[in-house]
């Protein structure tokens, strides 16, 4: 699927839990400039390079609901009510770390809509028993040579 929304759109690709991958419309992202610390010269106190992209989980159209539950329980250390901000400030241009941000962004969302896997119980193969008795018995012998030899 061709990704056909806006330009400044955010568009996570394709994956388990999103086989059409998500669209995020430009209007549910609030962005948000700031003075960044770090490289820079003398242009850092003068650019507003530091970007902090928010979303709402809460309300955005890009989830189903049964998406929205999953990424608000999975990124529940991570969002604030239910709006998730990721920062940006290690590049020094400002459209760099827009897109860094945008990057950490898709990131997150595409890694919290996969769906969770369910471990089915299997039982130890005939080998895998033999070989942990065999090791068992070969560490037991070890330690039974360690005692001191018998007084007659």
């Amino acid at each position: 699927m061709r990704h056909t929304g806006g330009v400044d759109d955010l568009y996570v690709a394709p994956g388990p839990g999103a086989p059409h991958g998500l669209l995020v419309p430009e209007e549910e992202l609030v962005e948000q400039f700031s003075r960044a610390s770090g490289p820079g010269g003398q242009g850092v106190n003068t650019t507003d390079s530091r970007v902090q992209l928010s979303i709402d989980l809460g309300t955005t159209t890009a989830l189903t609901e049964v998406q929205r539950e999953q990424v608000l329980r999975r990124l529940a250390d991570r969002v604030s009510g239910t709006v998730l901000t990721i920062s940006a400030s290690e590049h020094r241009s400002q459209r760099r770390n827009r897109n860094a941000a945008r990057q950490r962004l898709a990131g997150l969302l595409r890694d919290a809509v996969v769906p969770p896997t369910v471990r089915r119980p299997t039982r130890p193969t005939r080998g895998s028993m033999r070989r942990r008795l065999e090791g068992k018995r070969r560490r037991s012998e070890i330690k039974r040579n360690r005692k001191r030899p018998e007084s007659e």
